[in-house]
């Protein structure tokens, strides 16, 4: 009986760094833009600089990719389209990742015949310095040989970061146009250490994906009009103290 209760304590916490789901469960807070931190830190911020650089990105004559980074955490479930900054809820990461995916869909569908092709992967459960913040060092030493042992048989533990960078430096070497742009590319590898990289579809809905991108650009013209509203106020403050 205790053996079987330390398994399902070892899978419980498994599961949990494979998807996240309870680790990142987070209290958001507003930036000094007014806009929620993890949502303009992982998909707005994005997607303006994308804007930003549309003239070269979709110049004539060249083609251009832009690749988004997600996670096995982004879930439909965890985001609205009634709130995409995720006020709301509790899961802001996840819903930020499921936002990126449908962001890379209705890019395609926009910006394809311009040239601009998005695409999006997945590094899988990668350890890293910010991993091993989360907990005490002596859980590390702990579950490390587990989940080693476990990724014989599950192959999206990558682990190492440079394992989790495979698909996307499989991606760069494929031509933009033969990828598929309701996929998501995720980085697997084997119980025996090999590096692959593996295309699933996305729980995506195309309206759905539409309706994100109009709100995007509409919360892009309010952040540009704020702005200049700001600028023009701080000049004439300056030239009101000139005086």
């Amino acid at each position: 009986l205790l053996l079987i209760s330390f398994v399902q304590a070892t899978g419980n916490v498994i599961s949990m760094f494979a998807t996240a789901e309870g680790l990142l469960t987070q209290q958001d807070h507003l930036n000094s833009d007014g806009l929620q931190e993890v949502f303009a830190t992982n998909l707005f911020g994005h997607f303006l600089l994308v804007r930003e650089l549309e003239p070269l990105l979709c110049e004539a004559g060249h083609t251009s990719r832009v690749v988004w980074t997600s996670s096995s955490n982004a879930r439909r479930t965890a985001f609205s389209i009634e709130d995409i900054q995720h006020k709301n809820g509790t899961e802001p990461y996840s819903s930020s990742k499921y936002a990126s995916d449908m962001l890379s869909v209705a890019l395609n569908r926009h910006k394809n015949s311009q040239g601009l092709f998005s695409s999006v992967i997945c590094p899988g459960l990668v350890m890293t310095n910010l991993t091993y913040g989360i907990l005490p060092s002596c859980f590390w030493t702990f579950i490390m040989p587990i989940m080693w042992l476990i990724r014989i048989f599950t192959n999206t533990f990558t682990l190492t970061p440079h394992n989790g960078a495979e698909s996307l430096h499989w991606l760069f070497l494929q031509t933009p146009e033969s990828l598929d742009p309701r996929a998501k590319y995720h980085s697997l590898t084997s119980g025996l250490g090999a590096n692959y990289t593996e295309p699933r579809p996305m729980d995506i809905d195309d309206s759905m994906c539409e309706v994100l991108y109009e709100k995007l650009l509409e919360l892009e013209k309010d952040i540009r009009r704020r702005l200049t509203d700001q600028n023009q106020h701080h000049c004439n403050d300056i030239n009101v103290c000139s005086n």
